[in-house]
């Protein structure tokens, strides 16, 4: 259902992805619509069922590119969480551990009640421990504890 336009978004932003670091400055340009896509990916992935959230994780792990680049920073906490929950762990689980404790940080210092939202997301997210750390759903539900 998204395959073909994930697969143009990676490939605009492999080479970007990819680059060497040499320490300075450094801003990723989205294409048109990149924002857009995900948005759509994670509304699939929250409203449909283990099939559908099955088919955003493989997304996500063929497009590796895509997942790095494309982020939505000024949505809510749950759709960031569903972020991480659909990228389940990435390339590395330490990255999505720091990650989600940023985003946990900063929504508990805005007032928000992480323990419910945590304990939602988890429910759809992996059980499969990827990298011997746990898996997505671990991470989530270790957190609202």
């Amino acid at each position: 259902m998204f395959e073909q336009e994930v697969a143009r978004l990676d490939a605009v932003l492999e080479p970007i992805a990819n680059a060497p670091y040499d320490g300075g400055p450094f801003e990723v340009v989205l294409p048109p619509g990149a924002r857009e896509v995900l948005r759509a990916l994670l509304d699939h992935y929250a409203t449909g069922g283990d099939a559908a959230r099955a088919e955003v994780r493989a997304l996500f792990e063929r497009y590796p590119s895509f997942r790095w680049a494309v982020s939505l920073p000024d949505a809510d906490f749950r759709t960031r969480l569903l972020h991480i929950s659909a990228c389940d762990q990435g390339a590395d689980p330490r990255d999505e551990l720091l990650a989600l404790n940023a985003l946990c940080a900063a929504a508990l210092a805005d007032g928000v009640d992480v323990r419910p939202v945590l304990r939602e997301v988890a429910a759809l997210s992996s059980p499969v421990d990827k990298y011997g750390m746990g898996s997505t759903r671990d991470f989530l539900l270790r957190r609202a504890d």
